[in-house]
């Protein structure tokens, strides 16, 4: 009765073991969402999962709704690892959301992709240009964009989609046309009356949404937009006749980072997860399958002719705006944005 009692008594410890092991391995990423998370689900979270005994969580969302949520959940963080843009990044080391990243291969990882204290790295370079219908664009005898200025071409009416100011794409477009008129982060102005005057005109929309941009190409209503290489490059991997210019007066540089979120009690598979997503292993599936220029130097990686990737020049020039100044002001640009541009 003992050797029986004493076997049911371990069953029950190891099955209360488990179920607690259950709970605690479970890592919470939050990163945007469309195509993005469709490849972390496929591609990169499979062979982490098997390889640590994780099962992980996805909270799929855009930069400042992520940002949104970890001051939301500020007294008791639900997140473990976030993937954000360069801006909402740098808000979110201000606001004291991310812990210093311990492990990396700093030798392997371009200085660019760093930031301070390594409280965050970039795991992909974006350029923010240009993309269009290259079908329609045939069919209509049009020749392909070039310039930021193009977008102003009154052809382009209600064919035009940008995203909203609080994305980074649409940031750096007002940035740029605020630069073009003699202004610059700290001389918004110009950028705001450009919009309203010139480009606004041709907006269809001013689309958030990844998937909703696809739509608005797909069923024809939209023809040109202001958006990244990487969705860029998703976007044309799905058949669609994508085309992808870098303007000539310069594309912008967006750096998709993550880091791994600041905690009483961190999640122990967090750090690993963050060097995970730069190893050269990873760094090639990203520029692959989502045209992220790898920021691991031992990446080995095939341009894309359809969707030019930014690598090697193309990355070098990329131009990086003054985010210190953009953050200081971002909330009376989105309030400002509301009211003039987005009636």
């Amino acid at each position: 009765m003992g050797k029986v009692l004493a076997v049911i008594v371990a069953a029950t410890v190891a099955a209360g073991l488990s179920a607690n092991a259950a709970a605690q391995q479970k890592l919470v990423v939050a990163g945007y969402g469309g195509s993005f998370e469709d490849i972390m689900r496929k591609d990169i979270f499979p062979p982490f999962a098997k390889q640590h005994g994780v099962e992980l969580d996805y909270v799929a969302g855009n930069s400042t709704n992520t940002v949104a949520r970890l001051q939301a959940q500020k007294s008791n963080q639900q997140i473990d690892v976030a993937i954000i843009d360069d801006g909402p990044m740098y808000q979110a080391i201000a606001l004291g959301f991310c812990a210093p990243i311990t492990g990396l291969p700093a030798d392997d990882i371009y200085s660019t992709a760093r930031y301070k204290d390594d409280k965050a790295v970039a795991i992909g370079i974006v350029a923010t240009g240009i993309m269009y219908n290259k079908k329609v664009f045939d069919e209509k005898k049009w020749a392909a964009p070039t310039s930021w200025k193009d977008l102003k071409d009154p052809k382009y009416k209600k064919q035009l989609v940008v995203p909203p100011l609080n994305n980074t794409y649409g940031l750096h477009a007002l940035v740029e046309y605020a630069r073009e008129g003699g202004g610059s982060e700290k001389k918004i102005d110009a950028g705001f009356t450009t919009f309203k005057n010139e480009v606004g005109p041709n907006v269809l929309v001013y689309e958030p949404s990844p998937g909703k941009m696809t739509e608005l190409f797909s069923s024809g209503q939209a023809v040109i937009s202001v958006w990244g290489s990487g969705r860029a490059k998703a976007f044309a991997d799905t058949g669609f006749p994508v085309g992808f210019v870098y303007p000539q007066e310069g594309a912008y540089a967006l750096l998709s980072s993550v880091c791994p979120i600041a905690k009483a009690s961190p999640n122990p598979v967090a750090q690993a997860f963050v060097q995970y997503l730069v190893t050269p292993e990873v760094q090639q599936k990203l520029a692959s399958a989502y045209g992220y220029g790898p920021v691991n130097k031992k990446a080995k990686i095939e341009d894309d002719p359809r969707v030019p990737l930014p690598i090697g020049k193309r990355a070098a020039d990329l131009i990086v705006i003054d985010w210190d100044t953009v953050n200081q002001n971002r909330d009376d640009w989105n309030k400002r944005w509301t009211r003039e541009i987005e009636r």
